[in-house]
């Protein structure tokens, strides 16, 4: 998101780290919460084309289940959405992929989220994007941004990277930042630290510090771009966001993603950049989404929250070896 542009450790900082990543929905839940889902944007005349194509891509891609023909799938209704689905960490998944579907309706319309809230209500909770999605349709965009940023500011220093965590935010702070990031490109080709700079250099975009607006979370964020391999493009931005949620589904990890579907696909969350709407349309977007929630579950570690300023001097190869980060 960019708003304004196992067990065990062992001696060195961030290495180590190992998960048993699993996917929340298990197997023998996918086709019910499949069923759970299209009854969620079954609404003005059904579901659009863009939101089967990216409910399709997240069925074959993240739950591998390319067997399960949509049209052929009946629709649960609220009533039978709270039977079928009553384990609270699917519930909350569920409401997490009726919020993306909802966002790949263009016009978002009265009628979608009040489909997605009689969901929600008879699965038990209300969350952030249920809430920005409310906002959207009642009050527009800038309401719906400031809900996102005051949900997003609840999360306090948890979104920085570990190593500025409690630091002043002021010019020195900032210069001394920026002139610390730079001299990374000092490093051996194709370590993090240079790799790192070099995805500011070939997108043009000012490195933190030198741009101090968010600098801490954006070191952060952007490490794990340069980790995981994608660009800073609308598809990609979104592609990472669902990467960091099937890695580890967390507040800061959903509050992210929600976030890069506020910038690109929802068009309401924008800072400097120009909000998209329907990014998950173009061709091989929604491919993309899948591929990256398929790659965040299949990871054996955390890169997200680790230390990493700690790692630059290790080859990038290595790093991803580290967290075991499929190939894009």
């Amino acid at each position: 998101m960019r708003l304004q542009r196992g067990s065990g450790f062992d001696s060195h900082p961030g290495l180590g780290y190992f998960l048993a990543i699993a996917r929340v929905i298990e197997d023998s839940m996918v086709e019910p919460v499949v069923r759970v889902l299209l009854g969620a944007i079954d609404v003005d005349g059904g579901a659009t084309d863009e939101q089967l194509v990216v409910l399709g891509a997240v069925v074959s891609g993240y739950w591998g289940r390319p067997d399960l023909d949509l049209a052929a799938l009946e629709p649960l209704d609220p009533a039978e959405a709270a039977d079928a689905v009553t384990n609270p960490a699917h519930r909350r998944r569920v409401r997490e992929f009726m919020v993306m579907l909802e966002m790949c309706r263009h016009p978002l319309s009265d009628a979608q989220v009040t489909r997605v809230e009689e969901y929600a209500a008879a699965l038990g909770k209300s969350d952030p994007g249920l809430t920005i999605a409310r906002t959207l349709v009642s009050d527009g965009f800038e309401a719906a941004q400031a809900d996102y940023l005051r949900f997003y500011g609840e999360l306090g220093e948890s979104v920085l990277e570990p190593t500025l965590r409690g630091l002043p935010v002021d010019d020195e702070a900032n210069a001394a930042l920026g002139d610390r990031l730079r001299a990374l490109h000092g490093l051996p080709e194709g370590t993090l630290g240079y790799e790192y700079v070099e995805f500011y250099r070939r997108n043009g975009i000012t490195l933190p510090g030198d741009d101090p607006n968010m600098a801490g979370v954006l070191v952060s964020h952007d490490m794990c771009h340069v980790i995981g391999g994608y660009e800073p493009t609308g598809p990609c931005e979104i592609a990472l966001g669902a990467m960091q949620l099937a890695i580890a589904d967390t507040d800061v990890h959903w509050l992210g993603f929600l976030g890069n579907l506020g910038v690109h696909e929802g068009g309401y969350l924008g800072g400097t950049l120009v909000p998209k709407t329907g990014t998950l349309a173009r061709e091989g977007a929604a491919d993309m989404l899948a591929s990256a929630f398929l790659r965040g579950s299949q990871c054996t570690g955390d890169f997200t929250s680790v230390d990493h300023l700690a790692l630059v001097e290790m080859p990038i190869a290595d790093v991803r070896a580290q967290f075991g980060v499929p190939p894009l």
